[in-house]
C-alpha cells in the first residue's frame, strides 16, 4: 500500500476505519471495544473521525470529554500497550509525513494519560476526576 500524507478527513477516516478494523479482531481488545460499543460502531466511528480531524487538521469539530466513557473500563497495562501498537503500526503502514509523527505521538501520550488516570480511579473510586 502506497503511504501517503494526512491531509484530510477522508485520510482520517482511513486511518480510523482501518485502525479500528484491526481493533474488533484482536484477541486482547476486541472483547473490551465491543462489549462497550456493542452495536453502536458507526456512531462511534464518527466520533473518531471528528477527535481526529479536531487533533490533527486542527477543524474543531469534535466536542467533548474524550476521557470519562474510558474511566471504568476494565483495562490494564497490556491494554494501552496493545492499543498502540495497532494504532502505530496502522500509522506506519497507511501513512508518512508531519502528522502521520503527530497522530503517533498523541497517541503514546493519550494512552499514557488514560492509564493513569484509570489507575487513579480505580484507587480513589469515590472521586471520580
Amino acid at each position: 500500500m502506497q503511504q501517503t500524507e494526512i491531509l484530510s478527513l477522508a485520510d482520517i477516516k482511513v486511518l480510523v476505519d482501518t485502525f479500528y478494523e484491526r481493533i474488533r479482531t484482536d484477541a486482547l481488545l476486541a472483547p473490551v471495544f465491543n462489549e462497550r460499543i456493542q452495536d453502536n460502531w458507526p456512531q462511534h466511528l464518527e466520533k473518531m473521525y471528528r477527535f481526529w480531524q479536531t487533533v490533527l487538521l486542527d477543524e474543531h469539530t469534535y466536542f467533548g470529554s474524550p476521557f470519562m466513557p474510558h474511566a471504568r473500563l476494565p483495562v490494564a497495562h497490556e491494554h494501552f500497550t496493545a492499543w498502540l501498537t495497532l494504532f502505530t503500526k496502522t500509522v506506519d503502514e497507511l501513512f508518512t509525513g508531519v502528522k502521520a509523527e503527530e497522530a503517533k505521538w498523541r497517541a503514546a501520550k493519550m494512552a499514557e494519560m488514560f492509564e493513569a488516570k484509570i489507575s487513579h480511579v480505580r484507587n480513589n473510586p469515590l472521586n471520580i476526576l
